[in-house]
């Protein structure tokens, strides 16, 4: 019964007076009618009822730009209403996500975040537009490794020849990154610490832009998603020499791990899905269920693979705890270093 209905419903019975029932059974009727009323009134909107607004943190033609397209697009055949991807870059993901946490919680906007925007960026920044408890965990996507990717004429060939030539001349290696605070700026971090070496950092807005200055020579070193990386190689311009995943890619069989030098390294780009706070659970289980569904579809699941992603998925739950983890996780690097980035 819609609420319209049920108010004239109502008014209708106030109206009539009622010939054969006594005053307690009208007034009984005229309370179901009044609880009815109230209950309609708080039940959400059917969603999705209008287009849905999917916020990518960075500018086009990046590993996350990429993916949040593919799933714009799986999502607006099961939903038959349109996903927009809108491209709002700028702070590290601080703009879109403070936008996104602004927005009306009915899951018409939701965040396609990468995982340090919610599990590091608060241990980097003592202010954030944004807080961790602004955002309901949807559903976690897919982990991508890193690829260290240099020029195709580098001389550098293997990620021992790196290190080694990074002791001979300390800092004047340098690698880019799409951002402060960002995997692959941590991740470059992380290398030095490990390694015991002094790279010299870059930073730059966007992982489109950093691909351009690694190909221009800019740059010596990028630590890129690996969907990102796979484009970039068919492009022949740049040469992957090391992947930072627990082991090697089928995509890249030949190249070893950051780990075979460097035992116990480790380090992923995870992507996921969120919503404002305060979006109600039956809608949240909505966007979970149905994008579970796109993950495990064979065409989907193939094409990440060919990318060098892992396809995730799982419960909001699942995702929440993996956020937790990766906090923990990063916390020590942090405080090792002292990295603030206010």
């Amino acid at each position: 019964m819609s609420g319209k209905s049920t108010r004239q419903e109502w008014a209708g019975m106030i109206r009539k007076k009622p010939a054969r029932c006594g005053l307690r059974v009208w007034a009984a009727a005229l309370s179901t009618v009044l609880v009815v009323t109230a209950v309609s009134a708080q039940q959400p909107d059917a969603f999705p009822s209008r287009p849905v607004r999917l916020v990518v943190p960075f500018p086009p033609g990046g590993g996350s730009d990429m993916q949040a397209r593919l799933l714009a697009d799986k999502l607006r055949q099961v939903w038959t209403q349109p996903v927009v991807v809108e491209n709002i870059a700028g702070a590290g993901g601080g703009v879109a996500s403070s936008a996104v946490a602004r927005a009306k919680p009915d899951g018409h906007t939701i965040l396609f975040a990468t995982h340090p925007m919610i599990a590091i960026n608060p241990l980097l920044y003592k202010k954030l537009p944004y807080e961790a408890k602004d955002f309901t965990p949807v559903v976690k996507l897919m982990d991508a490794p890193l690829v260290l990717l240099v020029p195709s004429g580098s001389p550098f060939r293997t990620l021992p020849g790196l290190i080694k030539a990074a002791k001979e001349k300390p800092g004047a290696i340098n690698y880019g990154s799409g951002g402060l605070g960002t995997t692959q700026h941590l991740t470059g971090e992380m290398l030095k610490v490990k390694a015991g070496i002094d790279l010299t950092l870059i930073p730059y807005k966007g992982n489109a832009q950093t691909n351009t200055a690694l190909i221009a020579n800019e740059i010596q070193l990028f630590f890129d998603s690996a969907p990102s990386a796979a484009a970039q190689l068919k492009g022949g311009r740049v040469r992957a020499i090391a992947v930072t995943g627990r082991r090697r890619l089928a995509l890249l069989p030949n190249v070893a791990t950051v780990a075979e030098t460097l035992p116990g390294f480790e380090s992923s780009l995870a992507y996921g899905l969120l919503v404002p706070d305060g979006t109600p659970a039956s809608i949240v289980a909505t966007i979970n269920r149905d994008v579970n569904r796109v993950l495990q579809s064979a065409e989907y699941g193939a094409r990440l693979k060919n990318e060098g992603t892992t396809v995730e998925g799982g419960t909001p739950e699942q995702f929440a705890d993996f956020l937790n983890r990766e906090r923990e996780r990063w916390s020590e690097l942090v405080r090792r270093l002292n990295l603030k980035l206010d």
